[in-house]
């Protein structure tokens, strides 16, 4: 028995069911895919409260990078308050960043400005190419130029506005911290800006190591500090962590949620993309519109040739 072609009713009825299966399908996946986070991977802990502000670690990161990111002395200025000579913000041109934040006379503070390494980047979820990438191990999220096409998704995605476009190079590329992956931590195995802090206000190591520091110091000087790490578990949890006395959000670090924004947005593109099985459902219906259309504007043309007879 020949079975016929199905209503239009009956054809969106099966890419509706289509549909409503590959949800239900992804649904327990998604669950046993969660984000981990990796306490061994390598980061920094920066406290605040020990920065003095000499900008020796923006120097050392200049000096042990330059040649590898092209990172050229930029121009400085001062604060509104003249009370602070460095650049404005991260550029193609600086990776490490101190900044100075005064709320008061006795109430001000130093942060360090740099890539978060986060554990879930959006930066490398985003990146069409892979340019941005993130090493399982370490956990160092890399930048490769040769394979980047301009199109700057990496920095609309981080929520901490770190990768930086050389606007003013002919041929430009992102710049941001890399771990010193290519160079200080090939010779020495540590990064440039830790090895030079002369306050150990810059602390390298393995992100547990860090958390138990950063939880002991909270421990033993509480009146010290704001009692939370921030990047402990901001956007799914980050390699580059703080400690301050100030609140973050006055040291321009923004407030964020647990949930990383990659692992949401990937939820989604995995649930409609897996096995390619909605885009063929989605081109399906178009070419189904598409040629009872065609077929509907043929009927009119034959009726109108055959009443002009």
């Amino acid at each position: 028995m020949t079975m016929g072609k199905p209503s239009r009713r009956q054809f969106f009825k099966i890419m509706g069911a289509t549909g409503a299966a590959l949800l239900v399908g992804r649904g327990g996946a998604s669950a046993s895919e969660s984000h981990q986070v990796n306490n061994d991977t390598l980061g920094m802990l920066y406290d605040a409260t020990k920065c003095v502000g000499c900008k020796a670690c923006m120097s050392a990161c200049k000096r042990v990078n330059s040649d590898y990111g092209s990172l050229s002395y930029e121009k400085a200025s001062f604060d509104t308050d003249a009370l602070w000579d460095a650049p404005q913000d991260l550029s193609g041109s600086t990776r490490t960043l101190i900044k100075l934040f005064k709320e008061s006379d006795k109430e001000w503070s130093y942060v360090k400005y740099s890539c978060m390494h986060c554990q879930k980047p959006s930066c490398v979820s985003v990146c069409p190419v892979s340019a941005m990438t993130r090493d399982a191990a370490s956990g160092t999220v890399d930048y490769n130029k040769d394979a980047c096409i301009g199109c700057r998704y990496c920095q609309i995605a981080c929520a901490f506005n770190i990768p930086k476009f050389q606007w003013e190079k002919a041929i430009p590329q992102i710049v941001k911290c890399d771990l010193c992956k290519n160079t200080n931590m090939v010779k020495k195995g540590i990064t440039a800006c830790a090895e030079t802090c002369p306050v150990g206000a810059i602390m390298f190591g393995k992100r547990k190591d860090l958390l138990v520091e950063a939880k002991k110091r909270l421990q033993e000087h509480p009146e010290r500090y704001n009692k939370h790490i921030y990047g402990e578990h901001e956007v799914g949890g980050t390699n580059h962590l703080y400690l301050s006395a100030m609140a973050f959000n006055k040291l321009g670090l923004p407030i964020l949620k647990e949930e990383a924004p990659a692992e949401f947005s990937e939820k989604i593109q995995h649930t409609i993309y897996k096995g390619f099985i909605a885009p063929v459902a989605l081109y399906s219906t178009l070419c189904f519109v598409a040629v009872k259309n065609m077929k509907r504007q043929k009927t009119e043309e034959n009726r109108d040739g055959e009443e002009h007879k």
